[in-house]
């Protein structure tokens, strides 16, 4: 297998939101309490889908109560299918570049695709590169958003939020905040050099090292979603770097001078797929809660999870005009066109950027 290092992006990071935050940390440190009732379906995911509002559907249509556990990271979600009893888990949300690792522990049932309601979904999501292992899929993308640049624009100009250069600008100096994630930051930078995540080498390191700490001057803080997220919120920060619609969406609503977007230079992905349990016991409910979660209308309700607004993968997904304008849903042809999914490097080259990343937190 390519890549064995799990992602730890977002769980916690992308997924919560302000003072959620704390209490799906609580949640996630919690022992499994599951039934296993013929009309129930113990599911494994993130904070999106435990809202009613996407769940009372499903429940209703199939007679069945669907029991959520939530969690944070891919090793978090190993960590709690390790201390529970095969059976216990039907579904399972996972970042999606995870996909080949989770199952090559054996864990994830493969998919018969006629089964599945993949005809509409974005081409991008479902050509990735893990999405199958040898010739096999395991999960389903649900959901997706990008690494870009969130921002008050009412503080910026937003014709220079389009340009990865924003980064360097002196314009800006002191005013940005940067979620603390080494790869997405370091990708980023990558495109704008014009070089594809995926081909990130040690020869590549040193330029991009040198940009990193060259965009310091900018930052007046670094650290995870919630406190990036605050800080914009405040009005201490007018930018967020790595950050895009999973950072601002869902307070756009109340607060429309928020908005984000990706570089012209081109985005950077996060996919998030969803998957069965090999050992489920109720494999056939577990396929139809994948096929509602894909639907139109369960895509809609998962954009806009009142956790976090991101991007449904089906095109045809129900959306407000509303929505649509927050989520910049006309536009999204277009990013897709531009965008990449973010990638774990080489394990040589990912530990060096780690070591880069330290040094620019500390410079």
């Amino acid at each position: 297998m390519k890549n064995q290092k799990l992602h730890t992006r977002p769980g916690m990071s992308r997924r919560t939101f302000l003072g959620y935050a704390a209490g799906i940390s609580a949640m996630g440190a919690l022992p499994p309490k599951l039934s296993h009732a013929a009309d129930e379906l113990n599911v494994l995911v993130w904070c999106d889908h435990a809202d009613e509002k996407l769940l009372a559907p499903f429940e209703q249509a199939h007679g069945v109560k669907v029991n959520v556990k939530i969690y944070e990271g891919t090793g978090t979600a190993l960590s709690i299918i390790e201390q529970s009893s095969p059976g216990d888990w039907d579904v399972l949300v996972v970042d999606a570049p995870d996909t080949p690792t989770v199952a090559g522990l054996g864990i994830l049932e493969p998919l018969d695709e006629s089964r599945l309601s993949l005809d509409d979904l974005f081409p991008p999501l479902i050509s990735a590169e893990f999405n199958h292992v040898d010739g096999v899929r395991y999960a389903v993308p649900e959901k997706f958003g990008y690494y870009g640049v969130a921002y008050n624009r009412d503080k910026v100009d937003p014709a220079d939020m389009r340009t990865a250069q924003v980064m360097w600008n002196e314009k800006y100096r002191g005013r940005v905040a940067v979620y603390d994630y080494y790869f997405p930051a370091m990708q980023l930078i990558a495109i704008s050099m014009g070089r594809h995540p995926d081909e990130i080498g040690m020869d590549d390191l040193p330029v991009i090292r040198e940009k990193l700490l060259a965009m310091k001057p900018n930052v007046k803080l670094v650290g995870d979603i919630v406190s990036v997220q605050n800080a914009l919120v405040n009005g201490d920060v007018d930018i967020i770097l790595n950050g895009a619609e999973f950072s601002v969406s869902v307070l756009m609503p109340t607060m429309p001078a928020l908005d984000w977007t990706i570089f012209d230079e081109g985005g950077l992905m996060w996919i998030q797929g969803i998957g069965i349990f090999k050992d489920s016991g109720k494999k056939d409910l577990a396929l139809e809660f994948l096929n509602y979660i894909l639907s139109p209308d369960g895509q809609g309700r998962l954009a806009t999870s009142e956790c976090y607004w991101a991007m449904p993968a089906n095109s045809q997904a129900v959306l407000n005009e509303d929505e649509k304008k927050i989520l910049r849903w006309d536009q999204q042809p277009a990013f897709l066109d531009r965008s990449v999914p973010s990638t774990i490097s080489q394990p040589d080259v990912d530990l060096a950027m780690l070591d880069i990343w330290t040094e620019f937190l500390q410079s």
